[in-house]
């Protein structure tokens, strides 16, 4: 079997918009899975843990900078490595 890689600690908050202050690039080296209400997704933009949100796209709808329309979605979140 192969020997687990040291993967850094998932933060509370994490984006996958590189513009953010959330985002970490070293996270993103690795699979990343985001379970929401004990339901996996795979359309998160952004979560947080603590405050119990996920932000995600509205169908194909985007804002007139050309990025996703987001909409946050309250719930129970947990973020974990595949």
């Amino acid at each position: 079997m192969t020997e687990p890689t040291n993967r850094p600690e998932l933060p509370d908050r994490l984006s996958v918009d590189p513009r953010s202050p959330h985002h970490i690039a070293a996270v993103f080296e690795h699979d990343i899975g985001i379970r929401f209400n004990d339901k996996e997704r795979f359309d998160v933009e952004e979560y947080s843990i603590s405050e119990g949100w996920v932000r995600v796209p509205v169908a194909k709808t985007r804002d007139r900078k050309g990025n996703p329309l987001v909409i946050k979605i309250k719930g129970k979140v947990e973020a974990f490595y595949k």
